[in-house]
């Protein structure tokens, strides 16, 4: 398997199980949104809280040049760590979300 299908992998199956955690409303539906094809990987929340609308990013990946770009975590604990687990090197993650000029002080690829 070549890196980049590795990626997709380990993307696809940490997004389905950040997808798996409970939110605090039943109505608010977790769904992972995988377009292979251009390699966009996303986890949204949909539905709603009592009597407000929810809708939002969760998790944005992208990978762009054999690299996983990391476009949006709203997360406490952060994919990058998950991605480190999974044996993906700190020169293969992208924190899309700094500044470029900004990246150079992450310990990440700037890109």
């Amino acid at each position: 398997m070549d890196k980049v299908e590795r990626y997709r992998e380990h993307i696809q199956r940490l997004l389905t199980e950040y997808s798996n955690y409970k939110s605090i409303s039943e109505e608010v539906e977790a769904q992972v949104v995988f377009d292979r094809e251009h390699d966009h990987y996303q986890l949204v929340h949909v539905g709603w809280r009592n009597i407000r609308r929810v809708y939002g990013c969760v998790l944005h990946l992208d990978i762009k040049d054999d690299k996983i770009w990391v476009q949006h975590d709203g997360t406490e604990i952060g994919i990058v760590s998950d991605l480190e687990d999974l044996g993906v090197p700190k020169q293969d993650i992208v924190l899309g979300f700094h500044a470029p000029y900004k990246r150079k002080y992450t310990g990440y690829d700037v890109g």
